[in-house]
């Protein structure tokens, strides 16, 4: 491979118009066992790196847990859940995240990002028709950077510089990440994610198996680790609009008790599957995720591990024909990979 080249990859996804391939969306994918990280699947070079982004929020969030965060500001699930979410600005989210402010003490001028607005369309036309104005708090990680900074507070650590790599909670946050995941040292690499956090890059296999177990947390050989990511687990399935908003691919996911569920930025989506006990995470190339849908289809059909009623609000939020602006039948999509 030539350096800093692009993973060997295959195509995943073709949108086709007019019965001709308009776009063809390539990437990889793997599937392991929660249990032991075999691999069961894979398509394209499923141990090539890939970094987490957003996906790695809800595992991001365990150590501050089994330090008794949650307890020590009267946090509920619906707390727990924004710090996994990538908000879209919904007025549930904002007042959840609201609360989390007022519990915890904290001020929201404290995060490290710049005030912006809803990154999700409706709620940002709504805000501005309101006289809204950007803030901090619409940030769509904003949930997982109060998180960060109540944990710190806690634990007595700076707030300044809670989002640098060499803060104690991103040095244990980054620690509990390979663990979870079960990836070595010299497999993972470390960058800048978009919201200022270190973000790991590891073998999609890892990412695949992190979410195995995030599914079935009593797999994990430590038993405080297990209850705390169950928890979190527990807590997205329970509010899942709150974790990305109505509509996304993810909260429909997490509708699914048997399902959860995460996208990250730039082509990354994992998802783990309770019963059968299988980690499935996926990057699609050109860092879309316009695609993530109907790849997922695809892989649920072949694993199954969901309910009818989940696949039918699949089927009408993602239908493999598409639209144009005067409701005729365009195209359609197709997935041209084997598992």
């Amino acid at each position: 491979m030539v350096a800093n080249a692009m993973p060997a990859d295959i195509p995943l996804a073709l949108m086709r118009r007019g019965g001709k391939a308009e776009n063809e969306h390539r990437g990889r994918i793997s599937v392991v066992s929660a249990e032991d990280g075999k691999s069961l699947y894979a398509c394209g070079d499923a141990a090539a790196p890939a970094y987490v982004r957003s996906t790695a929020k809800p595992i991001q969030a365990i150590a501050s847990l089994l330090d008794g965060m949650a307890e020590a500001y009267g946090f509920e699930t619906r707390h727990l859940a924004l710090l996994a979410a990538s908000h879209r600005g919904s007025r549930e989210q904002i007042e959840t995240l609201e609360e989390i402010l007022r519990l915890t003490g904290l001020n929201e001028d404290l995060l490290a990002v710049q005030p912006t607005l809803p990154v999700g369309r409706r709620s940002r036309d709504e805000w501005i028709a309101s006289g809204g104005k950007p803030r901090k708090l619409l940030h769509t990680c904003a949930g997982k950077h109060l998180g960060v900074l109540a944990w710190s507070k806690l634990k007595g650590w700076p707030l300044e510089g809670y989002i640098h790599a060499e803060h104690p909670a991103q040095r244990e946050i980054v620690r509990r990440i390979k663990l979870w995941s079960q990836a070595d040292n010299e497999s993972v690499t470390l960058g800048k994610d978009g919201c200022g956090f270190p973000v790991a890059a590891m073998p999609l296999s890892s990412l695949a198996l992190a979410y195995g177990r995030l599914a079935a947390p009593k797999l994990a050989e430590d038993r405080l680790s297990a209850a705390a990511a169950g928890r979190m687990a527990a807590a997205m399935n329970a509010c899942p609009d709150l974790v990305e908003g109505r509509g996304r691919l993810a909260s429909l996911l997490l509708q699914d008790e048997n399902v959860v569920a995460k996208s990250g930025a730039h082509g990354v989506f994992a998802f783990g599957l309770r019963k059968e006990r299988l980690g499935v995470a996926l990057a699609v190339s050109d860092g879309s995720e316009v695609a993530w849908p109907h790849i997922v289809k695809a892989l649920l059909e072949r694993l199954g591990g969901i309910s009818d009623k989940t696949r039918r609000s699949l089927e009408q939020a993602f239908p493999r024909e598409f639209r144009n602006d005067a409701l005729e039948a365009a195209g359609s999509w197709e997935t041209v990979f084997e598992l």
